[in-house]
């Protein structure tokens, strides 16, 4: 029973895929090609073979299904399934320019799929376009059938009808032959051809014009007839009367219809009417061309007629006198018509009027009005009239100027002594232009035009003392009349600084530590001023005040000597800005350090005196010392011994203890002298006056 599983399991393992598919055995797609023959270039009516080659690698003997699939710009064209490995052929016979494209070839084998590169062919040349027309003689409005014909094309197709050179209709088709309709509606010979373009996305290609097929048509002798009378010359306001009707109508026609028209205005129409009549009075402004118009089925008839028509007067002329007019003052309105037919009426014979009629003017003659301008715009339209006929001119526009007021003058930004500035003067109201003088002591000095509302009258002078701001008026003026004049300008004259000065307070001669300084700045020129205060090596300043007065002070409370320096002041005010001279402050000593320095000097002097007349006297009682003990011996024998007395007192014993080193007379040797022996006296040596000192030689 083992054994049968084992065998049953090896059978089915070679009959399924590893994946879970049934593959009786194992393949692999190596290559798929596509070949166009004769050529990937071609002329129409060439037998086309596309060719696919699939090669494939197979383990065993069994024969797969090959699945083959042929595109042409991406469309499926040609599918087929084989079991053999023969190549595909795919067939385009008698190949037209539709077969143009980009072909590929697909080959599926079970669930894997190949393609081929893709490969273009061209196929070049259309066949010659042909024409057939179902009539050759027709008569005008008849219908005639034109039948366009490429032979052995095929694909997307556009043919193009053409008459006498012309192209008047097109139509498109998936077939290879279109066919229209045509009427012709003006009599005489016509002649008839067609193309047709085959579309091959992206491109198309355009064939050659077809045979020529003539059409001779033949006029219906249906006509219109436009008739306007009077037939004599027509003037303004003379009635017309217009007649539109047909001429050798069939009794057997079809349906028709009449229009009567002047220009643009359809004046009359009748469906199955034969006749149109209309009267009107003639104008010499409107259109003079008029038009009787038939039609009948597709077929036209037009009769036209210009009419020309005398003026009897022109149109009128509006003019206003003064050019310029101002709120309620006095105007004059006269119209006028320049000419006038003289043979049917006078001048007097016209008359005007104003449109609006509630126009404030007056009537003051034949086509004068006069009376006061209006606060605001208005518009005036003159109307003329005679025999029935009015006549408008255009509108003239009247827009009253406003009289100028009185200007203000002031300084635009700041009056500064000795240099320029700019006087500005400005009317609140008054019609442009304006004319702005400015005076000086009445006197003028310069004057501008303001065109523009964005314009300013800006003067620019220079004074070199503050009362002459006020001799300074301007006046505005935009008339005849006299123009208005400001008041004189007031405004504050701004004196540039000068003269800055630094004052030290107390002196510098009393400038001691401990103290108070005071440094007072004053200068010459118009407040607000402000002061800086700086001491040199220093970029900040030590204080910053703004005053109405022309002067500061800057404070320093207790002074040192770090306080010494050199110090100076800026100050500012809306015309300019001065710098002072330098002032050296040097810091001196306090009085009671004075003091105390004397002192301890003299001290120091006394002590040095003190010292010097000590050592003085010291060294005076060590020679007398040394001169009292200095004794010369005779020559003693060996064995005999020297006995010296000694007077000692207690100065001489304290001067002697004093005293320097003395010299003893063998070479190279100091002694104490009497230091030494002193020293080497009994205790009770102090107590005694005399003493002996024995001697050994």
């Amino acid at each position: 029973m083992t054994i049968l599983l084992l065998l049953t399991s090896t059978l089915l393992s070679s009959y399924f895929h590893p994946w879970g598919v049934v593959n009786a055995q194992s393949f692999t797609i190596r290559n798929i090609t596509l070949s166009i023959e004769p050529s990937t270039d071609v002329t129409r009516d060439t037998n086309v073979t596309l060719r696919c080659q699939a090669l494939v690698s197979i383990s065993g003997q069994a024969v797969l299904s090959r699945e083959y699939t042929i595109y042409k710009d991406s469309n499926v064209v040609y599918t087929k399934t084989s079991s053999t490995p023969e190549d595909l052929l795919y067939l385009l016979p008698e190949a037209r320019v539709f077969n143009t494209g980009k072909y590929k070839c697909t080959v599926k084998i079970e669930s894997r799929e190949m393609s081929s590169d893709v490969k273009k062919l061209t196929v070049t040349g259309l066949s010659k376009p042909v024409l057939h027309l179902n009539k050759g003689v027709v008569i005008e409005g008849e219908e005639v059938t034109a039948r366009c014909t490429a032979p052995g094309e095929t694909g997307s197709i556009f043919f193009y009808f053409f008459k006498d050179s012309k192209e008047f209709q097109d139509k498109h088709t998936s077939s290879n032959q279109a066919e229209i309709k045509l009427h012709f509606s003006s009599v005489g010979v016509h002649k008839i051809h067609c193309s047709y373009t085959v579309l091959v996305t992206p491109e198309s290609f355009k064939s050659e014009d077809s045979n020529n097929v003539t059409v001779s048509v033949k006029e219906l002798p249906i006509t219109a007839v436009l008739e306007i009378g009077p037939q004599y010359k027509i003037y303004e306001g003379d009635q017309l009367d217009i007649s539109c009707s047909i001429s050798n109508l069939l009794h057997n026609s079809e349906s028709f219809h009449l229009y009567l028209s002047q220009g643009d205005s359809l004046l009359s129409s009748g469906n199955k009417t034969t006749t149109l009549k209309h009267v009107m009075v003639a104008k010499a402004i409107d259109p003079g061309e008029f038009e009787c118009k038939l039609e009948i089925g597709n077929i036209v008839k037009v009769a036209t007629k210009i009419l020309s028509v005398t003026e009897l007067f022109s149109a009128p002329t509006i003019t206003i006198s003064p050019a310029e007019v101002f709120q309620r003052e006095i105007m004059k309105i006269t119209c006028r018509c320049e000419r006038y037919a003289s043979e049917r009426l006078t001048k007097e014979d016209v008359t005007y009027t104003l449109d609006p009629p509630q126009s404030s003017l007056n009537p003051g003659g034949n086509g004068v009005f006069s009376g006061r301008a209006l606060h605001f715009e208005f518009n005036y339209t003159c109307v003329a009239e005679a025999k029935g006929i009015k006549k408008h001119s255009e509108a003239l526009t009247v827009r009253p100027k406003v009289y100028v007021s009185v200007p203000r003058i002031s300084v635009d930004g700041r009056a500064v002594l000795g240099k320029p500035f700019k006087i500005l003067c400005q009317s609140d109201i008054g019609s442009l232009p304006i004319n702005y003088t400015l005076f000086k002591d009445y006197k003028p000095l310069s004057t501008t035009s303001i065109k523009l509302s964005s314009q300013q009258a800006i003067f620019t002078v220079t004074i070199t003392k503050p009362e002459e701001i006020n001799k300074f008026m301007c006046e505005a003026k935009n008339s005849h009349r006299e123009g208005g004049l400001s008041k004189n300008l007031i405004t504050a004259v701004i004196e540039p600084l000068s003269d800055p000065t630094v004052t030290v307070l107390p002196s510098l001669e009393n400038l001691y530590e401990g103290g108070y300084l005071d440094l007072l700045c004053s200068i010459r020129g118009t407040p607000p001023v402000t002061f800086k205060w700086y001491r040199e090596g220093r970029e900040q300043p030590l204080s910053t005040t703004t005053s109405n007065q022309n002067y500061t002070k800057h404070n320093i409370p207790l002074l040192s000597k770090e306080s010494s320096g050199r110090y100076y002041c800026e100050a500012f005010n809306h015309a300019n800005n001065v710098r002072s001279d330098n002032v050296d402050i040097v810091v001196q000593l306090a009085q009671w350090k004075k003091g105390v320095i004397v002192g301890f000097c003299l001290l120091v002097v006394s002590v040095l005196v003190v010292l010097c007349v000590l050592c003085f006297r010291s060294k005076r009682g060590k020679r007398e010392a040394a001169a009292e003990l200095s004794v010369k011996p005779p020559s003693p024998k060996s064995d005999d011994s020297l006995t010296v007395n000694l007077t000692y007192d207690t100065e001489v014993y304290n001067a002697a203890s004093d005293a320097a080193p003395l010299y003893d007379g063998t070479e190279g040797r100091v002694t104490n002298g009497v230091r030494d022996s002193v020293a080497s006296l009994p205790a009770d040596f102090s107590n005694r006056s005399s003493y002996s000192i024995p001697a050994t030689v």
